[in-house]
């Protein structure tokens, strides 16, 4: 791709700006790589935005500056990005970004935003996530074989009630299994559902897990995020870059890597990214097509 003002797709013109400005001073990356890199992510990515509502984090100066979430469509964005409104508290109206194909995601990156967070749940079934989510986020005493070990610990548990999760890393130190669903659960009983597994693990290895909410209470240990199912609540997407030094991406993994280990999550950033998905392909596409009951667990949270 060449350094140009402006792109042709799919009959739409997408101004391009600022193309030489730094985003990873560390890595000498710039606005350029980002935007190459999600047009080259494209077919992997587009399919876990489609139909859902999007929140970003932008870095308009760069990662070494402070930037910001943005929920609401930004003024001046052109006539064919596709929005989604929705009445949050106090009749507050805010218009997302629904993302289905490459032009949108191409402005998307002009618009410095490194971090791209869809919600658990899409259009037209709001109130009902496709996903329940399990966030392994280790504290400072914790390794990634800890993280690993943990993952694996669930895995082995939703296999006991005949379900089937998908790990991805967070792009930063963690883990995160998504778990598709049928959308025919609120929140709240997803919430349970995670909740119930991670008090599980916990009471099994309260040496290595905590469900601590206050940093300055996990003692250093992984922390079992369940709270990341509410409404409105995001995880960064699979294949999406990380604001953080080394230009890490969110990389999804097979369970046969995470039981063998041998690789920091910090592997798969924006330059590496893409060999790996040449060679592997979209292993995450699975989490698209099969839809899970949760039933026989919501159950037993109810005991």
């Amino acid at each position: 791709m060449a350094k140009v003002d402006c792109l042709e797709i799919e009959g739409r013109e997408v101004k391009l700006t600022n193309l030489d400005r730094v985003l990873w001073p560390q890595d000498n990356l710039l606005k350029y790589d980002l935007v190459r890199y999600y047009i080259e992510v494209a077919p992997f990515i587009l399919p876990h935005l489609k139909q859902r509502p999007l929140v970003f984090q932008r870095f308009p100066s760069g990662i070494e500056e402070e930037g910001f979430y943005q929920k609401n469509c930004p003024q001046g964005a052109p006539s064919w990005v596709k929005t989604f409104p929705i009445k949050h508290e106090q009749e507050k109206v805010t218009n997302y970004v629904i993302a289905e194909d490459i032009s949108t995601l191409i402005w998307i990156a002009n618009q410095s935003c490194i971090e791209i967070h869809p919600w658990l749940s899409s259009i037209p079934n709001l109130d009902n996530p496709d996903f329940a989510v399990f966030d392994l986020d280790p504290m400072e005493h914790s390794t990634f074989d800890d993280v690993r070990n943990i993952a694996l610990l669930l895995k082995n548990l939703l296999e006991e009630f005949k379900l089937k999760g998908y790990p991805k890393t967070s792009g930063a130190t963690g883990l995160q299994i998504f778990v598709p669903l049928k959308p025919h659960y609120s929140y709240d009983e997803v919430r349970s559902f995670v909740e119930y597994l991670c008090c599980l693990i916990n009471k099994a290895y309260p040496q290595k897990t905590t469900m601590e909410r206050k940093i300055c209470a996990r003692e250093g240990k992984i922390y079992l995020d369940y709270l990341q199912n509410i409404k409105g609540k995001t995880l960064v997407a699979p294949y999406s870059p990380r604001p953080l030094p080394g230009a890490p991406v969110s990389m999804p993994l097979t369970w046969k890597e995470v039981e063998e280990g041998g690789f920091n999550p910090a592997d798969f950033n924006l330059l590496t990214a893409l060999p790996r998905l040449n060679e592997v392909g979209e292993i995450f596409s699975p989490l698209l097509q099969e839809k899970q009951d949760i039933n026989i667990v919501l159950q037993n949270t109810a005991l």
